[in-house]
């Protein structure tokens, strides 16, 4: 292996793990949120569309300065394009969760374990496409 390729796993990596604290982190506002709807009476689809929500603006303030800041475009139209492509993304990821939320509720299971479901395949979609599409980082795991 060529140290570029090297050093370009190494980079992959440190913003994979920066990537899954990030996405820790929001997923404590999207839970939180989540919870506290059901709690207040909210039906499951509508609670996991507002927890996602909430967590999607925490999620680009931390991807944006702390897990892909050598990606963030200049200010002015690339920025903006970049962030309209990281809330498509994430509204991805909105649809994913509510498709999979609502089918677990038309199927009578606990809201709470399709929500973990969800996650899971949001986080792996989301990645995917921020390392690759929004961030363009050359070589995403």
């Amino acid at each position: 292996m060529h140290l570029p390729n090297q050093l370009l796993r190494r980079l992959t990596d440190a913003t994979l793990m920066r990537y899954v604290v990030a996405s820790a982190l929001a997923l404590g506002f999207d839970m939180g949120t989540f919870l506290v709807a059901l709690r207040a009476g909210v039906p499951a689809v509508a609670a996991a569309a507002l927890g996602y929500s909430t967590g999607i603006v925490a999620h680009w303030l931390i991807s944006s300065r702390a897990v892909f800041a050598q990606g963030v475009a200049a200010r002015g139209a690339q920025r903006t394009w970049q962030k309209a492509m990281f809330v498509g993304s994430a509204l991805l990821g909105l649809a994913l969760t509510t498709a999979i939320v609502g089918t677990g509720a038309a199927l009578g299971s606990d809201p709470q374990v399709s929500k973990l479901v969800a996650i899971v395949i949001s986080f792996t979609v989301n990645w995917q496409l921020r390392a690759r599409v929004v961030f363009r980082l050359e070589s995403a795991r």
